[in-house]
């Protein structure tokens, strides 16, 4: 197998730490470089070493833990499927919590190699701060495996609680990584796409609630003066439709020369997928497939389009780190999620390089404040509001762990400064994410009585990363300010 660059080395010195006595080993590699190859590769490795009798896999979703599975078979030669004689299993964090005590009892009987995949979705530390996840990685797993790996994308956590085996260091707060692979670096070896994030914004937005009637002349004016919420402009058709148009040139011209190109439509709900569905059928005369959370086999759905040359594929919760679809080149960014997290993950589903040259990524997204500051920090690797700051992390009343910072956004709740986020599950089948303030729970999918009328001009913003001079400098479009490049790891 021809390696990239970055592949032979993490692997070398990953081995090269195990066989000094180094039992974990944290890699940070952007998100679409090749994370699972590597660690394939490495498993492989300690195999043919007769370093490791068997290797276990988590992952955050069935899709990856599939992928993860068929390509851990390929490299080692072995079955992945967990029964007897097996060279191990692949499984997701979420099935960790029905394994009973004698399954990790192959921990102290086997030489076991555990990979972690995308690690930072499990949080625990010795003090006893953690997610479920994280707990059981801490109870079960920590100090019993012989050797363990830990892959990331994006190594923080907005919660600000630690990332489970990770080191941090004191003097920063930043994480440790054994091995670090950015995404300028990406970019420069043609890994990864050059990401092309556009914002698209509009002059006049008129909110009409009974007889007042009040113009706003753009949407981060019409979001900080206004009662109507991010949800609120999601749901508006006529922003839908322009961003469909928008999205939907950009992939006809992408297929003229690429005709496999495909798009990713990520959705807020099951129901805002089904009329973005519409819109299109409506407006542009394009099918699109739906992948959610409630389908009866949404990985069948993710795989027929893998392997088809359909255009648009929608996804709601289904389709963001992780997942293997390189033909996907552009993205419509519809969801209400406003994490970094989530941004970074979703952008990184059309980075992901094939054999063609000078290869680039669309991400097409409303001008919202908090997205705007996500895309004018795209070319950092860390993100510095999202360090973690151990003064910083207090004992509420409850026992939970809260940051006395002013950003709280929580993983995938799209819940942006406030202390806590939720997510159930309603009537209509749709993600409703709830804000919990001292004394009272506040629906983000509040219904809105006032009408929204877009009717001024639609414009763009271009955040655009130049693969030139990459280790210096990253360029953003006239239309915005210069972008410096990222921080380094301790």
């Amino acid at each position: 197998m021809n390696l990239r660059r970055w592949q032979s080395e993490s692997i070398s010195r990953a081995f090269g730490s195990y066989c000094s006595g180094f039992r974990h080993f944290m890699c940070l590699a952007t998100p679409g470089a090749g994370k699972t190859v590597m660690a394939s590769v490495l498993a492989k490795r300690l195999f043919d070493a007769g370093m490791i009798d068997m290797v276990l896999c988590f992952s955050p979703a069935i899709v990856v833990a599939e992928d993860f599975r068929r390509e851990l078979e390929a490299s080692t030669g072995r079955s992945l499927s967990g029964r007897i004689g097996a060279g191990g299993c692949s499984l997701t964090y979420q099935a960790m919590s029905s394994l009973d005590t004698s399954f990790w009892d192959i921990l102290d009987s086997y030489r076991v190699f555990v990979i972690f995949d995308e690690i930072h979705h499990c949080a625990a530390d010795q003090e006893g701060k953690s997610n479920s996840w994280g707990e059981t990685i801490h109870r079960n797993i920590r100090g019993r495996a012989l050797y363990s790996l830990a892959l990331t994308g994006t190594p923080w956590r907005s919660d600000n609680i630690p990332i489970v085996l990770a080191d941090y260091c004191k003097a920063s707060g930043k994480v440790h990584c054994d091995y670090r692979y950015g995404l300028a670096e990406a970019i420069y070896d043609s890994v990864c796409r050059e990401p092309r994030i556009i914002a698209v914004d509009n002059s006049k937005i008129c909110v009409t609630d009974g007889p007042d009637s009040h113009c706003y002349s753009s949407f981060s004016e019409l979001l900080s003066d206004s009662d109507c919420s991010y949800q609120n402009l999601l749901d508006n058709e006529t922003l839908i439709s322009e961003m469909l148009r928008r999205a939907a040139d950009r992939l006809e011209r992408l297929r003229i020369k690429s005709p496999n190109s495909g798009g990713l439509i990520v959705a807020t709900s099951v129901s805002h997928a089904r009329k973005i569905a519409h819109l299109l059928r409506r407006e542009l005369n394009v099918t699109a497939e739906i992948a959610t959370y409630v389908d009866n086999n949404p990985l069948a759905t993710i795989r027929n389009f893998r392997n088809s040359s359909n255009k648009w594929i929608i996804s709601v919760g289904m389709i963001s780190e992780g997942t293997n679809l390189p033909r996907l080149k552009v993205c419509c960014y519809l969801t209400r999620v406003k994490t970094e997290l989530y941004f970074r993950q979703v952008l990184g589903r059309i980075l992901r390089a094939t054999e063609e040259s000078g290869e680039k990524g669309y991400l097409f997204m409303p001008a919202e404040p908090t997205l705007v500051e996500y895309a004018r920090r795209v070319s950092e690797d860390i993100p510095e509001s999202n360090i973690l700051t151990f003064s910083s992390i207090c004992s509420n009343s409850q026992g939970s762990y809260v940051s006395n910072s002013s950003h709280y956004d929580l993983d995938g709740t799209g819940c942006d400064k406030r202390s806590e986020a939720e997510i159930s599950i309603n009537s209509d089948d749709e993600l409703v994410g709830s804000l919990r303030t001292s004394n009272s729970l506040v629906t983000l999918a509040q219904s809105y009585e006032a009408s929204i009328d877009v009717s001024g001009s639609f414009t763009q913003k271009l955040v655009e990363i130049s693969n030139s001079g990459f280790g210096s400098s990253a360029t953003l479009s006239a239309e915005l300010l210069s972008l410096p490049l990222g921080h380094s790891l301790c």
